[in-house]
């Protein structure tokens, strides 16, 4: 899969960008996880785009390093790997506050937009899920689609929060917490969905029941197969209803 880079203030981002073929495709962001771009984040790039879009799957970390120089270096799939991975990893999270997340939100859009047709989904993991909702905020006027899964932090209490931005959106959104899951509470899995009820937008605000934090991630220890599947699937009928060719211009 190819590698692009995208120029920002800041220097440059890699990007994965994953097509069907060389023809006029809608377009899918996909936001990755706290992990970063690897292998995993490839391969579902590249089985989102066998659907008939283009994916572009940009280093949202471009700040802090290039991706190989932030990729994990054991392997996840045991816990305690993980766990202390991510002790190292959320401080790169905390860093990317909502005044350089939204710049980059809007370059993303663009890189993509030359390269694909509008309108566009997006789709964000973990802390990508955020993402994905500020960009609908951010563009209406192209994104028609929201995906996220196993996302945290959605709803706070903040003046800023993420699910603040649902009021400017237009899209669609498919929403699949996951289960008993700390940084995504009941309490804020129900405030989203009033939110989504208020803004008029079809919505599916579900938890997945069963499913641990980062459910979709093949790569780690919260991978959970079934989980997995069904938001693959929810996933592409959402492109379907709102990506389809007759969208395409």
């Amino acid at each position: 899969m190819p590698t692009i880079e995208i120029e920002t203030p800041d220097g440059p981002a890699e990007a994965y960008l994953a097509r069907p073929d060389e023809g006029a495709h809608p377009g899918v962001l996909l936001y990755m996880d706290a992990i970063g771009l690897r292998p995993q984040i490839e391969a579902m790039a590249g089985r989102i785009a066998s659907w008939g879009y283009v994916v572009l799957a940009p280093n949202v970390f471009h700040r802090d390093g290039r991706a190989a120089q932030l990729a994990p270096r054991t392997d996840l799939t045991v816990p305690e790997n993980r766990e202390a991975f991510f002790r190292g990893a959320m401080r790169r999270v905390g860093a990317l506050t909502p005044d350089r997340a939204e710049p980059d939100a809007r370059l993303w859009v663009d890189a993509l937009l030359e390269r694909a047709a509008a309108p566009i989904g997006v789709i964000g993991y973990c802390m990508g899920a955020r993402l994905a909702v500020r960009t609908a905020g951010l563009r209406p006027d192209v994104v028609r689609a929201v995906g996220g899964f196993h996302g945290g932090g959605l709803v706070t209490g903040d003046a800023d929060s993420p699910h603040h931005r649902i009021a400017e959106a237009r899209a669609e959104f498919v929403f699949g917490h996951a289960d008993r899951d700390r940084s995504m509470p009941p309490e804020a899995v129900e405030e989203l969905g009033r939110t989504l009820d208020a803004a008029g937008l079809t919505h599916t605000n579900e938890v997945y029941a069963g499913a641990a934090h980062g459910y979709s991630m093949a790569d780690t220890a919260s991978y959970d197969e079934a989980a997995t599947e069904r938001h693959f699937a929810e996933l592409e009928a959402l492109f379907a209803r709102t990506l389809g060719d007759d969208s395409v211009g």
